[in-house]
This record gives structure tokens, sequence and C-alpha cells, in this order.
């Protein structure tokens, strides 16, 4: 089973993981999971439940969002040395960059011995303005569309027992 665990500030990593989501089912089990209901021990129970991980946030202030970073705070330690090798892949909304946010969830995955195995994918919204980082925004249709074959991908790998 894939499990999507995402966190949205405005809807932008909401509707990716959505598309994600959408894609993955086409291939077999997957599940999303919101990573402030993923706290302490359901959290834990979906993660091991998990053949492989689809991790989605915003990037904020250069940095994952906060609920994300707990979700991560929260999960660490229960799950360190009970879920090495199994694969995972990233999705980032961003203003302009979106590395930053990709580099510590990267180093978290790394901690935990996860292996990646799709590129990083960073949908940027160019929002610069208080106003617009702050407003709900739309994802064009081809960054859908990207989210959509990365979560049919992961899945279909998992499936096929190709990670």
């Amino acid at each position: 089973m894939l499990l999507i665990v995402w966190h949205s500030r405005t809807g932008t990593a909401q509707a990716m993981a959505r598309a994600a989501f959408d894609g993955a089912s086409r291939e077999g089990p997957c599940r999303m999971l919101r990573a402030d209901e993923a706290f302490g021990t359901a959290g834990e129970e979906a993660l091991l439940a998990a053949s492989g991980y689809l991790f989605c946030c915003p990037e904020n202030l250069g940095a994952m969002s906060g609920v994300m970073k707990e979700f991560f705070d929260q999960a660490y330690y229960p799950l360190l040395g009970r879920i090495e090798g199994r694969p995972y892949a990233t999705m980032i909304a961003a203003g302009t960059d979106g590395a930053a946010a990709q580099r510590q969830i990267d180093r978290i995955a790394t901690g935990w011995r996860l292996r990646r195995v799709a590129e990083p994918l960073i949908v940027l919204t160019g929002a610069q303005t208080p106003e617009a980082i702050l407003a709900a925004k739309g994802v064009a249709a081809e960054n859908l569309l990207d989210c959509c074959n990365l979560g049919q991908g992961l899945c279909g790998g998992l499936a096929l027992g190709v990670f």
C-alpha cells in the first residue's frame, strides 16, 4: 500500500496529494493521511502498514510546513529501525524554490534509510506578495497530471514489486 502523507495551507499541496491519490488508486491500494491527523499512534500504525510513501507539503519560509515537520518529529524515533529500505518520493508546493523543504525531507528519509525512487516534484506557484502567498491557489492542469503520474507510478511499482 502507498501512503500519501500531506499538509496544505492554501490548497496547493492538497490538490497535488489528491491528484497523486487519484493516479495511485488506479494501480493498487493507497491511502491519504493528513499530517496533522498522523500524530502519535495513528501515524506510526499507518507508516508501518505502508509499503511505500509519498510526502507532500508546502515550503513555508524556506522550510517544510510546521505541521509536516511536527508529523516527522513525532514519527521519527518510534519508527527508527522499523521501515528501512521502503521506497519514497516527495512533492513540494512552493512560491519560487522548494529546494529547502525538499532537502529537509530527504535528510529525514535518509535517517530512516528510505529509498528515493522518483525525482522530487516541486510545483511553483510564483506567489511573492503576502496576499498571494496566503490566498487559496489552483494548480495548473499539467502540474496535476505530473502529480497523478507520480502517484500512479509509485503505486504501480509497489504492486508489481519493482521497488
